[in-house]
């Protein structure tokens, strides 16, 4: 199915639900709070969600089942030097947050998320790439981006709280 970057999409999950992706609206900031904190040990405030949300609302993605939030992505655009051509600059999508409730996990969710923020970051804000930072021990997401096309472009000891290193993963544009 193909991706839109307008309003609302309904999805069938893996297990034939039925799921919908669109835009954060300011309303959803409780439950996306909440994901989070459940299934992240990187916890952000409120203001950051929101600043987020502020700035590029094209790109912040939840995912609704049965009239619950169960997923969300939050995006940045950021200029700086490119992890796909060394040496240059350029417009870089960042994936800052992605969270899905356990009971959601492994029904195409993240997947297609994962794919309307990317073309969003591509389309309304003109990223010509996309990065994000991943534990080195998360296999399951690893496997995930991989799948996407990302690559691991580099490593930053010691990048969590907990002393965990991150994967850089990153991944051209170009042909979204």
């Amino acid at each position: 199915m193909e991706i839109v970057l307008e309003g609302p999409q309904e999805f069938t999950a893996k297990d034939g639900r039925r799921y919908v992706l669109r835009e954060f609206k300011m309303a959803d900031l409780n439950s996306v709070v909440s994901i989070n904190r459940r299934v992240l040990p990187e916890n952000y405030p409120e203001w950051f969600f929101v600043e987020h949300h502020m700035s590029f609302p094209k790109a912040f993605i939840v995912a609704e089942m049965d009239g619950e939030l169960v997923g969300y992505m939050m995006n940045r655009v950021e200029y700086g030097w490119s992890y796909i051509n060394k040496g240059k600059a350029a417009h870089k999508g960042h994936v800052v947050s992605i969270g899905v409730l356990p009971h959601a996990r492994r029904l195409g969710i993240a997947t297609n998320m994962m794919l309307r923020g990317m073309k969003a970051m591509k389309r309304f804000y003109d990223a010509e790439e996309v990065f994000l930072e991943v534990r080195v021990s998360n296999t399951p997401a690893i496997s995930l981006y991989k799948k996407l096309g990302y690559e691991i472009a580099g490593r930053i000891p010691r990048y969590y709280s907990d002393g965990e290193d991150a994967y850089i993963m990153a991944r051209t544009l170009a042909d979204l």
